[in-house]
């Protein structure tokens, strides 16, 4: 299988980005398979435990039908591992302009965080368009990215946070709005039992969600 291309937005990577929290380094590969077999090649992968950095390297070499990325990217010098290990694209909770200008000499797509629209209009300041809202369901949810979209059109987002399969056809529907990020596809039980069938079909439930839905 041929890696997909990068596109030039991380938002167009696929309509959900599963968000993965790899505790064993065994795990990484056949989830990251399981994942791209239901039709979600773009994996987040949380730098929230010892292993994500080894899971994303292990990914980026044995699983060429995924694009691997690194989330809860918020420190300078975790930009530079990340892309080191294989990442490629870097997503933050939030964002500072020191870590902001790490990423955008990383040379790869990232989002920064977002959670206000003084936050955004900071980001649209500084060139950039592209954002993650997050933590999306606590911070307002559809109705907030929805007011957002009349003053500030030019914005697009990756809401994660709270999302799963009954909210998820709500928050694509919005104009500003690229894609979803969540953890809905990959429950804790069938990780443990390392289900990899189950993980694949939820995958595949969550990538027909916007079936002939065109990103902007």
């Amino acid at each position: 299988m041929v890696s997909p291309a990068l596109p030039a937005s991380v938002l167009d990577l696929a309509p959900v980005v599963p968000v993965v929290v790899v505790e064993d380094v065994a795990d990484a590969v056949p989830l990251a398979r399981a994942l791209v077999a239901g039709g979600l090649p773009a994996i987040e992968v949380t730098l929230r435990t010892p292993a994500a950095l080894a899971a994303i390297g292990e990914i980026a070499r044995e699983v060429p039908g995924a694009v691997v990325g690194a989330g809860t990217v918020i420190r300078p010098e975790q930009v530079a591992e990340a892309v080191a290990a294989g990442s490629r694209f870097l997503v933050s909770p939030g964002w500072t302009d020191v870590l902001l200008e790490a990423m955008r000499a990383s040379g790869v797509p990232f989002l920064p965080g977002v959670s206000t629209a003084s936050e955004v209009v900071a980001l649209l300041e500084r060139g950039v368009r592209e954002m993650k809202f997050f933590p999306a369901q606590a911070a307002g949810g559809t109705a907030y990215l929805k007011s957002l979209s009349g003053p500030l059109p030019h914005a697009r987002f990756c809401p994660t946070g709270g999302i799963g399969p009954d909210s998820a056809p709500d928050y694509l529907a919005l104009p500003n709005v690229g894609c979803v990020g969540g953890s809905w596809m990959l429950p804790q039980d069938a990780v443990a039992a390392r289900d990899w069938d189950r993980v694949e079909a939820l995958a595949r439930a969550a990538s027909a969600l916007s079936a002939g839905r065109t990103c902007r």
